[in-house]
């Protein structure tokens, strides 16, 4: 859609107002709404301003002013304000060098998608993640100097079979007991529905929904492969959309990767391969029917991976989820059918359009727009320097012993962990400047400062549990 056509798309849609959306260094969306009469086509080139410093992870407030320009290919209405408004995600700029902003995460995309090209390996990436996410009744949380605690409550809950509900029916999914049960267990089929119905309109192709493995709500919606910069895109809406329908309907949605103690996390398992001139590059006669290239693809994500794990877990909620021998995984192997290692080759079809890479690790509390263009990246690596993925792990890990599960290497045990492998290894990142050095480097110090130097402050409140009577 071109400038003009955004305005003309408006007109037929009796839209009155402009909603103007970027995105922070963290993920989340941010937004200011417009009169439409004030904007015009040089809109598009201007942009507008706002200040950059009360963004997190941006500009100082010395050098607070930025610039928003609108992309108009990405216009649609949205979807959750009383009268029609059309909505359109922003590029950021610096207002007096008219440069892209390098902590744009958006830009970080364009860039590794650019990057692709002119590599010459590839000049299309495709993503199709599986995000999942909780959908409780209420949450209710604290954390000051004399109370800290959470609390959180689903009719679905396991933990509920036994509340006064005049009457209690039961059904309440098991603990791990959620996948796929028809109703009455699966309680929420119209509710993921509203919420596909709502991607629908906006052009967001899904390919399926349907119940996770927790209790209490847990679910998934699966959106069909795009190229990255437009499944960024998407995944901004999908968060948006997905919470607010559960609002609409008097529900909560959360995205933290691990809010339930003793059952499984929310992961966001993320399939990825390089396509070029129309044709699919990661089929070949190889291992799990791999190519040569997609296996040294898969050698530089399995190679960089600690490092990539802190923008695709990026939480320190995260590695209550990846754990060794729970439902997470946590092998840095490959494997074509095996789930417990980080890197699986999905084999329900023989079509070459079909074969790619799927990295288990990342949860969706994490940045799309940094986390797939990490990926990417580590994948060009791989190839550039023919990476060798090493041994498939098709072995159930229950069944090793400690001596052979040692001989594998796991992601890393902490967020500190991870970020110090960002800072270590993060050359294959800054090729091109896809990403800069100032982009990492404030990644890392804002979830030091403003994340885990907090967490490690505060007293845990099951320390109470194992303390408070010694």
């Amino acid at each position: 859609m071109t400038p003009k056509e955004f305005f003309d798309f408006a007109e037929r849609q009796g839209a009155r107002m402009v909603d103007l959306k970027f995105v922070d260094l963290l993920g989340s969306w941010q937004h200011c709404s417009f009169p439409i009469e004030t904007w015009d086509v040089g809109t598009f080139e201007d942009g507008v301003g706002f200040d950059g410093s009360s963004i997190r992870g941006w500009q100082a407030i010395n050098v607070s002013d930025m610039l928003a320009v609108p992309d108009a290919s990405t216009t649609v209405m949205d979807p959750f304000f009383r009268e029609p408004t059309v909505s359109v995600i922003a590029n950021i700029v610096d207002p007096e060098t008219r440069e892209d902003y390098t902590r744009d995460p958006r830009h970080v995309a364009r860039k590794a998608t650019e990057y692709l090209a002119a590599s010459g390996i590839g000049d299309v990436c495709y993503v199709g993640p599986e995000p999942e996410f909780f959908i409780f009744d209420e949450v209710r949380y604290e954390q000051n100097q004399h109370r800290g605690f959470y609390e959180i409550d689903s009719t679905e809950g396991a933990w509920n079979t036994a509340r006064f509900e005049e009457p209690n029916l039961g059904y309440k999914p098991s603990y791990k007991g959620g996948y796929f049960p028809v109703s009455p267990t699966d309680t929420y089929h119209d509710l993921r529905g509203e919420m596909v119905y709502e991607m629908m309109k906006i052009g967001i192709v899904v390919e399926a929904h349907h119940h996770e493995v927790g209790t209490a709500g847990q679910a998934e919606i699966d959106m069909k492969y795009a190229p990255l910069l437009e499944m960024s895109d998407q995944f901004m809406w999908y968060k948006y959309i997905i919470k607010n329908v559960a609002k609409r309907a008097g529900k909560t949605v959360t995205f933290m990767p691990k809010p339930v103690f003793d059952d499984n996390g929310s992961g966001m398992h993320t399939h990825m391969s390089i396509w070029k001139g129309g044709e699919p590059l990661f089929a070949g006669q190889g291992y799990a029917g791999l190519s040569d290239l997609a296996l040294h693809a898969t050698g530089g994500l399995l190679k960089h991976a600690p490092a990539v794990m802190a923008f695709a877990a990026p939480t320190a909620n995260s590695y209550h989820r990846l754990v060794p021998g729970f439902e997470a995984p946590v092998n840095l192997a490959m494997s074509k059918r095996n789930r417990s290692a980080s890197c699986r080759i999905p084999m329900y079809s023989d079509n070459p359009k079909a074969k790619r890479v799927e990295f288990r690790c990342p949860d969706p509390s994490c940045n799309g727009y940094l986390m797939f263009s990490a990926m990417l990246m580590a994948m060009i690596d791989g190839i550039q320097n023919e990476i060798d993925p090493g041994e498939p792990l098709d072995r159930d890990i229950y069944d090793m012993t400690p001596q052979e599960l040692a001989m594998t290497k796991t992601t890393p045990a902490s967020l500190w962990e991870a970020l110090d492998h960002l800072r270590k290894d993060h050359a294959f990142l800054t090729k091109d400047d896809v990403f800069t050095d100032d982009l990492i480097e404030t990644w890392i110090d804002y979830k030091i400062e403003n994340e885990l130097e907090p967490l490690r402050l505060r007293p845990h409140p099951y320390e109470y549990s194992l303390y408070y009577d010694n």
